[in-house]
C-alpha cells in the first residue's frame, strides 16, 4: 500500500452537499481574523466542527436477506406503533416504528434501510419542534420515501429538527436502491422515522445508538444463512 493509500484511508470523504457551507465557514473565519485574532478562532473551531458535520464515512453493510439496516446515525428514541404519516399511502392503521435521533455531532448522511423500489417520495412542509418529541412526526417538515421490497413495505420518514432547516434526498419515484444506499441528508440535527411491516422483528431498545448502514434494527426473515457484508 503507498503513503497516498495510507492517507486516503486515515481521511474521512465529506458530502459535496458540505462544500458551500464549509467555504461559508471558512470566510467568515477569515473575516474574524481580521477583525479580531480571538474572534477568528472560534470562527475556526466553527468551520472544524462544519467539516466534521458533513462527513460522509464508508459503511460495510450486512447483506443477508431480511434484515433491516438503520437508516440514521444516532440514539434509537423511540420503538413501538404509530400510525404513519398519510402522504407515504400506508393507511392509518399503527405500524411498527423505529426512531433514530440525530444531534448535531452524528453523521446526517442517510441510507437504505432495505433493498427494494422507491414506490414515492413526499415531502411536506411544517414546523421545526426539536426533533426528539414525538409530536415532531406530525408536526415537523418532512420527507417521505415508500421502498418496496421482497419482505414487504417500509416508510422512510426524514423529519427536519429544531435547528435542521433542510432535508435533502437524492433518490426519486422508481429508483432502485440496495441495502446501505445513500438517499438523503439532513443539515444540523433531526430524525428519521422507519415504518415496517407486520412480520418485521425489531431487534433494538430505546437509548441503543444505531449507526447508518451498519446497525441491524430489524429481520423479517429468522431462517437465514449468515450474513455477508459490502463496502460502500
Amino acid at each position: 500500500m503507498s503513503v497516498l493509500d495510507s492517507i486516503r484511508r486515515q481521511v474521512v470523504p465529506i458530502h459535496p452537499q458540505g462544500y458551500v457551507f464549509i467555504a461559508a465557514f471558512a470566510v467568515v473565519a477569515l473575516i474574524l481574523f481580521w477583525l479580531w485574532a480571538p474572534l477568528g478562532w472560534l470562527g475556526a473551531l466553527a468551520t472544524g466542527w462544519c467539516v466534521y458535520f458533513f462527513r460522509d464515512p464508508p459503511r460495510v453493510t450486512p447483506l443477508r436477506e431480511g434484515l433491516v439496516i438503520s437508516p440514521a446515525d444516532g440514539i434509537v428514541s423511540f420503538v413501538g406503533r404509530a400510525a404513519p404519516p398519510p402522504e407515504l399511502g400506508l393507511g392509518d392503521q399503527p405500524r411498527q416504528r423505529v426512531s433514530v435521533f440525530m444531534s448535531v455531532f452524528d453523521c446526517h448522511v442517510n441510507r437504505a434501510p432495505v433493498a427494494g423500489r422507491v414506490a414515492r417520495v413526499a415531502y411536506k412542509p411544517g414546523l421545526f419542534l426539536s426533533a426528539d418529541l414525538d409530536k415532531a412526526s406530525e408536526d415537523n417538515e418532512r420527507n417521505g420515501v415508500l421502498i418496496e421490497s421482497a419482505a414487504g413495505t417500509f416508510g422512510i420518514v426524514q423529519i427536519a429538527g429544531l435547528i435542521a432547516r433542510r432535508i435533502v434526498c437524492f433518490t426519486a419515484q422508481g429508483a432502485n436502491l440496495s441495502a446501505g444506499d445513500r438517499f438523503g441528508l439532513i443539515r444540523f440535527g433531526s430524525r428519521v422515522d422507519v415504518y415496517l411491516p407486520e412480520n418485521a422483528r425489531i431487534l433494538v431498545g430505546e437509548h441503543s445508538r444505531a449507526i447508518a448502514g451498519e446497525t441491524v434494527i430489524a429481520e423479517t426473515a429468522i431462517d437465514e444463512p449468515m450474513r455477508l457484508f459490502h463496502r460502500s
